[in-house]
Formats: structure tokens, C-alpha cells, sequence
């Protein structure tokens, strides 16, 4: 019996083989896209633009210790650092440690991001104050009554629950008798024998009201001879903070323990990096972790922005490539930002830039001045003075140096190119 030969068909078993890739291709496409939509809706292990507590929270033992032991002794305390730097979390974090082991304590949080005025500044304070002291609305409201003899306040009740109540005063009011909302903190610890700190948020805020030196002076003449407060005062803008903490011709000037933070070292970053990559089943190198926070210089905000976004990016490791790619699309989102912030600087300023970038460091040699065009040493000091107070350069001990690394690497690498 004669055997017949198979028929061919290695054309369509090459097609299917082609759809198969095909098809292989498109699913792990797919399952990619869904790991990364499913991720945005889990909590990721990075925390930035808000409070880090807990777990998000990373180094900075020293300082913790030491600010908690100063709210448990009321001792003054004024924090300084750049912006985005972790002054709020450090605060948190600290108040909460003290609360746990003084139950007598009471912490009064006050934000003045949105405050521009005096009488704005008295109906924020009297409002934190009483909150803070008070376990219910009813309370608040006696307190109220009780130690605001000359300002009668009107009073509001809110549907929110977590904002039960707010307080509105009489301007002419509260101009004749300002002396009573300042110590009212006192007068209330002293009845109810709390002890309490005050916790002010950009403080340096009150360089915008009418008359800030006075306003200074009436607020170091009362908060000085509190027994059963304390304050804690920090902010945003480090150059108006040194300004106010700092100038022996200021009334705040010792006013209390200053606390200048320094930046969270590489180790102590990378370690936090790996572990936090490990708690949700992720890994990453030491190296590709030491890399997140070289390329942000330690800066604490960008430090947990790009280390979130390459574990958004990553399946189940990690690597170079991955965190590379994040840290271009951070570059990218934030170009319209840097944009708009150098269409506001002068040529003169700009130039100074360049030469910072550069790597120059005597910035009013002849050679420097003539190859940036930056006219003379005086033009240079009055545009790195321009520039710290824009918040772009940041001053310390002498040393000048960019305040946002991302920033730096933008003008170097895109701007100037």
C-alpha cells in the first residue's frame, strides 16, 4: 500500500503562529493598561502634596523626638526649612507622639494660607482656639461667652460635623480689645488646666497686613508671658521665616527654639524606598532606589512623587529604565509650570541662572561677569536677592543653590538648551 505524503501547510500554521504573537501581544498590552488603572484606585505606598503619617512618614527621628518633647514641655518652637520639605508632617507626627503621653495636652491647628488681614487673622485664632479646647460645639460656645467679655462674637453653626461651629467679630470691636482674643488660649488653659500648644501654619503670612512690625510686637508682648501655651510657628517662604526668626531688629527674634531642618540623607531614603516597594509586593534595587533619589536631590516632595510614579509603572519590579521614564513624564507635566515662572524673570536674572547651572561659583569674577553678560557684581546681587525671594534660589550659610531640583534640571536641560 503506497503511502500519500502529508499536504503542506506551513503557510497558515506560520499565519496562526502570527496571530498568536499577535493576540499574546495585545493581552499583556491589556493587562498592563488594567494593573496601571487598577493601581490609581488602590492607596500607593508614596505620599506627597499632603500630610505623610504612619507608615508614609520616614526619618527624621531626631527632629520628631525633640518637637514632641518641646510641646510636652511648651517650649517655643520655630521650624524652618525650605518649601515642601515636610514641616507639616514633622508637626503632625510630633503632636500626635506627644498627645499619646500627655493627656492634659491640647494641640490648636491654624492654617494662615488664606489669611490677609488682622481682624482675619483674630477670628481664625479665637475660632482654633476654642475648637481645640472644646469635646463639643456647646462648650465652645460657653467658652466663648465666658472669656470674650468686651468682643461679643457672633456665632454660626455648620452642617458639617467636623466644623461644627464658626465665629465672626465686630472689626471695631476687636481693634479696641485685640488683648483679649490673644490670651484667650491662656485664660482657658488656666481654667480648665490644659495645657496647650499652638500650631501656626505659613506664618510669615502676617508680613502682608497693614502694619506687620506692630502687629509683631503686640503678638511677642502677649504670647511671651503665656505660662500654659506654646507656640509652634513654621511656613512655606524660608527667606521671610529667617527674615522674621533670625533679624535681631525683629520682635520675634528668639522668640523660641529654632529648629532648621536638613534634608533626609540618601540611605535613610532608599531604605524607606525598598520597604515601601516590598509592603505591596513590588520590588526595587538599592541602586534603582538610590537613583529616585539622586535625580530629585533628596528633596522630600519629589522624592515620593517620582517614586510613586515609577511604582505605577511597575508590574512587579522595578528597574532603571522604569524610573528613568517616570522622572521625563514629572519633567513634562511640571515644563508649563517652569514656563510661566521664567517668563517672569528678567534677562539679568536669567543669565545668573545659566551661570549657576554652569557650575560657576565666583559669580562676580570679571571672567563670569563678561561671559554671562551679567554687567556688574552689584546686578548680580540684586537679581540672586530677586531670586530668593521668588523662592528660586534658596541662601544658607553663604552657599546659594536652587530650591526645586526638578526646576534646575528643566533650565539645564530643556530651557537653556
Amino acid at each position: 500500500m503506497t503511502s500519500v505524503a502529508p499536504a503542506k501547510v506551513e503557510g497558515p500554521m506560520i499565519m496562526n503562529q502570527q496571530e498568536n504573537n499577535e493576540t499574546k501581544m495585545f493581552q499583556t498590552k491589556m493587562f498592563h493598561i488594567f494593573v496601571i488603572k487598577y493601581e490609581y484606585f488602590m492607596e500607593t505606598p508614596f505620599v506627597f502634596g499632603r500630610i505623610a503619617i504612619d507608615e508614609n512618614f520616614t526619618d527624621r527621628e531626631m527632629e520628631t523626638s525633640h518637637l514632641a518633647n518641646n510641646f510636652r514641655s511648651l517650649i517655643n518652637t520655630i521650624i524652618i526649612s525650605p518649601r515642601r520639605w515636610g514641616k507639616s508632617s514633622l508637626v503632625e507626627r510630633s503632636a500626635g507622639l506627644a498627645l499619646k503621653k500627655d493627656k492634659s495636652l491640647r494641640i490648636c491647628r491654624i492654617d494662615l494660607f488664606s489669611i490677609r488681614s488682622e481682624d482675619q487673622f483674630y477670628t481664625a485664632f479665637a475660632t482654633a482656639v476654642l475648637r481645640s479646647a472644646s469635646t463639643k460645639w456647646e462648650e465652645a460656645v460657653d467658652s466663648a461667652k465666658k472669656y470674650l467679655k468686651r468682643i461679643v462674637p457672633k456665632i454660626t453653626l455648620n452642617a458639617d460635623p467636623t466644623n461644627e461651629f464658626s465665629l465672626s467679630f465686630d472689626w471695631a470691636e476687636i481693634k479696641e480689645n485685640p488683648d483679649e482674643i490673644l490670651d484667650l488660649p491662656e485664660k482657658i488653659a488656666i481654667y480648665k488646666k490644659l495645657k496647650m500648644v499652638i500650631c501656626i501654619d505659613e506664618f510669615q503670612n502676617i508680613a502682608e497686613f497693614d502694619d506687620p512690625l506692630f502687629f509683631q510686637k503686640r503678638l511677642r508682648s502677649h504670647w511671651q508671658k503665656h505660662q500654659n501655651v506654646s507656640y509652634c510657628l513654621y511656613g512655606s517662604k524660608r527667606h521671610m521665616m529667617l527674615n522674621v526668626f533670625t533679624s535681631a531688629s525683629m520682635p520675634f527674634y528668639k522668640f523660641g527654639d529654632l529648629i532648621l531642618l536638613e534634608k533626609i540623607d540618601t540611605k535613610s531614603w532608599t531604605d524607606f524606598i525598598i520597604e515601601r516597594f516590598s509592603s505591596t509586593g513590588k520590588s526595587i534595587t538599592g541602586t534603582d532606589a538610590q537613583m529616585i533619589v539622586m535625580l530629585t536631590d533628596n528633596h522630600p516632595y519629589y522624592v515620593q512623587q517620582l517614586a510613586q510614579q515609577a511604582w505605577l509603572r511597575s508590574i512587579r519590579k522595578c528597574d532603571g529604565n522604569i524610573v528613568r521614564q517616570a522622572f521625563r513624564s514629572i519633567i513634562e507635566q511640571l515644563s508649563l509650570l517652569f514656563a510661566t515662572i521664567t517668563e517672569t524673570l528678567t534677562v539679568n536674572q536669567l543669565n545668573l541662572l545659566r551661570a549657576m547651572i554652569a557650575g560657576e561659583k565666583a559669580l562676580s569674577s570679571y571672567e563670569v561677569l563678561s561671559k554671562y553678560r551679567l554687567i556688574s557684581s552689584a546686578n548680580v546681587n540684586r537679581s540672586r536677592k530677586s531670586l530668593i525671594e521668588k523662592d528660586i534660589l534658596d541662601s544658607k550659610a553663604g552657599i546659594i543653590s536652587f530650591q526645586d531640583p526638578m526646576y534646575k534640571y528643566w533650565l539645564e536641560n530643556d530651557f537653556f538648551v
